[in-house]
């Protein structure tokens, strides 16, 4: 999950203002009618009748509800003709929804006039395709400027942001080369790049790395999931690939028939799927590669700094049968641990420096580290596996249980994650 996503739902949580959400859909509809029209209704292919059920209009998306925050990763996912692809062209209109309503950034899409939707097209929504839309007759450097020349920005400028888009995915010395000369995941990459040249705040992925080969797609994911760290952008992605879902949205809605089946993260999907299907689709998941220890952490038990009386964290340790806690320097960084042996020692002896009983008997883990990485390190120390973000400040725990319970698969048997659930004393 990313930090704004997590700060603006920490802010809903604590009763603050919560961001105006990017996209905001609501009964979104599409409804195809008959094929062929009138003529359909009396011929089949061999001039026959079709059935009632042939020319019945079909809902390619039916009743769809949601809502994007800025910032998110946002996954839509089902097999295929389950609506997936029509829902993502209807938020930039290239599929004209049936009713509903579209807001973007609080503006009525479904309503806005031509011109303001051709504007919203080329500064605020861009769009990366399956199969990388490239024009074969330009360079690299143009593909990428393409937005650019699109709202007739001058060539300079055109040029400094493309190399910009193309030196970010990788390609900076490829400006001058054109599409044939690269291979089908350098040409994805382009086709990145000329979404990033746009400076659009909203990203729409239709499957773009499910034509690569496999060592490829996942070399894409891991550029897109850096990029969307240090960039911010709300990206809406479409996938039929489950992992690929898991691995990089921050919530994932599943489709069927056209309808949403669910909406969560990743861990809520796996740990309380809505239905059989969705049971049955999860199946196969490899949790350890999909979770991460960000999407199980929990808040410590007990924390304390360099300045706290021994005494007084003796106490707070006491109260939650702990047998140890992290102390934090004033940047909310791991100073060290202290252990309840070191404090009742230091109390018995009047010592009040806290800072002084600490040791680094402790490990600590980004929180992208897939669950698959950090088996070996927990529950080796007197404290749970701490978690950090990118200045090194504690975010949270992984317990033991926790661990277990989230690669336990729901539904089975699993006596060891229920034994491991009152195993819980590490604060």
């Amino acid at each position: 999950m990313t930090t704004q996503l997590r700060g603006a739902q920490t802010a809903a949580q604590n009763g603050g203002p919560a961001a105006e959400p990017a996209i905001q859909v609501t009964g979104l509809t599409k409804i195809y009618g008959p094929r062929g029209g009138a003529a359909s209704k009396s011929s089949g292919w061999f001039g026959g009748k079709k059935s009632e059920a042939e020319n019945k209009p079909k809902a390619a998306a039916d009743d769809v509800s949601f809502s994007v925050a800025p910032g998110e990763f946002f996954v839509i996912m089902g097999l295929s003709g389950s609506g997936k692809s029509t829902v993502l062209r209807m938020l930039n209109r290239l599929v004209e929804p049936t009713s509903g309503e579209l807001l973007i950034g609080g503006r009525d899409v479904s309503t806005m006039p031509e011109g303001e939707l051709r504007e919203l097209r080329n500064r605020k929504i861009n769009m990366v395709f399956q199969h990388f839309a490239l024009f074969p007759h330009r360079t690299v450097r143009e593909n990428a400027a393409y937005a650019l020349h699109v709202r007739n920005e001058g060539a300079a400028a055109r040029a400094e942001r493309a190399d910009w888009a193309l030196q970010t995915v990788g390609l900076g010395e490829w400006g001058d080369a054109l599409p044939r000369e690269l291979s089908g995941g350098m040409r994805q990459r382009v086709g990145l790049a000329r979404a990033l040249a746009s400076d659009a705040d909203i990203l729409l992925m239709d499957e773009p790395f499910s034509a690569l080969d496999p060592l490829i797609r996942r070399d894409m994911q891991d550029l897109l999931m850096t990029l969307q760290r240090d960039l911010r952008r709300t990206v809406v992605f479409v996938t039929h690939d489950l992992n690929e879902a898991m691995r990089m949205g921050d919530r994932i809605m599943i489709m069927r028939n056209g309808r949403v089946v669910q909406l969560g993260t990743a861990q809520e999907i796996l740990n309380t799927p809505a239905d059989d299907y969705v049971a049955e689709f999860i199946s196969d998941v490899d949790r350890s590669r999909v979770l991460t220890a960000g999407t199980i952490m929990q808040a410590p038990l007990v924390t304390a700094t360099e300045h706290d009386d021994p005494e007084d964290v003796l106490r707070r340790l006491s109260n939650v049968e702990g047998v140890g806690a992290y102390v934090l320097n004033d940047e909310g960084g791991i100073a060290g641990v202290t252990r309840v042996d070191l404090l009742a020692a230091a109390v018995g002896q009047h010592r009040t420096a806290l800072g002084q009983l600490v040791t680094n008997e402790y490990r600590a883990v980004d929180a992208d580290t897939p669950l698959a990485d950090i088996c070996a390190l927990v529950g080796r120390n007197s404290v749970p596996l701490g978690v950090t973000d990118a200045d090194g400040r504690l975010v949270g725990v992984v317990p033991r249980a926790t661990l277990l319970a989230a690669l336990a698969t729901p539904g089975k048997d699993d006596s060891s994650a229920d034994g491991a659930r009152k195993d819980n004393g590490n604060a």
